[in-house]
């Protein structure tokens, strides 16, 4: 069962980081092994979106909940797919120099135990290519300055 929890200071603003993270429509533009997204239903409180996920043959489609508070937390719960359970929390702390601290955490177990084991041996490596895509995403949509986040605020 991977669990991960991390704390990053990014130099946008809450509202910039919220958006991104919140708009799950365009994850299969920049997330890898997101092949494809379907949004069932959207609101200001709340998504519910099929993703499938792919690597080589391997394509699975899980469906999850997507919990809004703008512009401090998003919460991901899992519906259905090959997972036992999935929860994920982005929280988005305004830091003192106009920049975020971001706090991140995921904890999913498959249902099969031959994933578990794929994921847990790929896990920490998986995390950091998905952790590094949200942030060249921000740095793609909002530039890279701290100017460029306060302006935005």
């Amino acid at each position: 069962m991977p669990r991960h929890s991390e704390t990053k200071h990014l130099p946008y603003t809450p509202e910039q980081l919220f958006d991104l993270v919140s708009d799950v429509a365009r994850y299969d533009e920049f997330l890898p092994w997101v092949v494809a997204v379907r949004v069932r239903s959207s609101s200001e409180a709340e998504t519910i979106a099929d993703l499938v996920v792919g690597f080589n043959a391997f394509k699975e489609r899980f469906t999850s909940r997507v919990r809004k508070e703008r512009p401090t937390r998003i919460c991901v719960d899992y519906i259905e797919g090959p997972l036992k359970y999935l929860h994920n929390e982005w929280r988005f702390d305004r830091a003192a120099d106009a920049g975020t601290e971001v706090h991140f955490s995921v904890d999913f177990a498959f249902k099969s135990r031959l994933f578990e084991t794929l994921a847990g041996a790929m896990f920490d490596r998986a995390l950091r290519r998905m952790t590094a895509a949200f942030e060249q995403r921000a740095a793609a949509l909002y530039g890279i300055s701290r100017s460029s986040a306060q302006s935005a605020a």
